[in-house]
């Protein structure tokens, strides 16, 4: 019986310590100067920008607002088609050169 005692001890004791046994102490990377206009954006426009001081490759993920991902896309320029995008709010998740970065949109 004593033995169930320490081993429940020994794994309350592993489990309480584990965020720090796993945790990255990498740093958060950002992507430079990332800027999105217009921001809001109206209905009626078909285009939006994107730009990025190194203006990469960047693959272009939109979620809802309730993070159901609802459009994905890779773009290699500025421009960024939205024409099949409903009025809302979305978050586009930007990969650029392995750095993600989530960013809000608006769509009135």
């Amino acid at each position: 019986m004593a033995k169930n005692y320490v081993l429940t001890f020994f794994f309350v004791l592993l489990f309480a310590n584990a965020p720090q046994v796993f945790a990255q102490d990498a740093p958060h990377q950002k992507i430079e100067q990332l800027s999105i206009y217009p921001n809001p954006v109206n209905s009626n426009r078909q285009v939006i920008y994107i730009t990025t001081k190194r203006n990469m490759t960047k693959q272009i993920e939109f979620f809802n607002a309730i993070g159901k991902k609802v459009y994905a896309t890779t773009i290699t320029g500025k421009e960024l088609n939205i024409s099949k995008l409903a009025t809302g709010v979305y978050f586009l998740k930007i990969i650029e050169n392995n750095i993600t970065e989530t960013r809000k949109l608006v769509i009135k």
